[in-house]
C-alpha cells in the first residue's frame, strides 16, 4: 500500500467515525426530545409537571 493509498484510507475512516458519531448523537437527541418519562400515567396522582 502506498503513502497515498493510506493516507485516503486515513480520511475515509475518520470522516466515516465523523458521520456515525454525529449520527449517533442525533438519535440520541431525537429520542430525548420525542419522550417524556416525566409525564409517565400514575393512576389516582396529580401530573408531574403542568404540561402533561
Amino acid at each position: 500500500m502506498t503513502a497515498v493509498s493510506q493516507k485516503r484510507l486515513a480520511i475515509v475512516a475518520a470522516v466515516a467515525g465523523a458521520a456515525v458519531f454525529l449520527a449517533a448523537n442525533a438519535h440520541l437527541l431525537a429520542v430525548a426530545l420525542n419522550s417524556q418519562p416525566a409525564c409517565a400515567a400514575v393512576t389516582g396522582a396529580a401530573p408531574a409537571k403542568p404540561a402533561c
